[in-house]
């Protein structure tokens, strides 16, 4: 009997997919999404023509789950809007000093972006 194939994609197939659609939904430049993911542009349009994949075993790919884990809170907190979340990513936000956009370019922002997220979604 043959094989069956496998119909969920692998790890890295699924979070580079899902990290090309935040990028779509919240009108992230290719040097933007590389900032956050730790790559050059042109490695991020290689990503987004799905010419190369999220390696698991990076640092890029860390940062692609902490910015899913992001997406998937605000997402949750703001009712599926995504140009509620894009208008939050863009607005400046005194409890973290800055616009959370801003933040997005380090790890550290990041991680701290998900707690705050996550955080105001325990409230709710």
């Amino acid at each position: 009997m043959p094989a069956l194939a496998n119909p969920q994609p692998d790890r890295a197939t699924a979070l580079s997919a899902a990290i090309v659609r935040i990028a779509e939904f919240w009108a992230l430049s290719n040097a933007k999404l590389g900032v956050i993911l730790g790559l050059s542009a042109p490695t991020v349009s290689r990503l987004k023509r799905g010419a190369t994949e999220l390696d698991p075993a990076s640092k890029s790919f860390e940062a692609g789950q902490l910015l899913l884990r992001l997406f998937r809170s605000l997402d949750a907190l703001l009712g599926s809007d995504d140009a509620a979340a894009k208008r939050w990513l863009e607005t400046l936000n005194l409890d973290l000093g800055g616009k959370p956009i801003e933040k997005l370019d380090t790890m550290r922002g990041l991680i701290e972006l998900c707690d705050y997220v996550d955080f105001y979604r325990a409230r709710v």
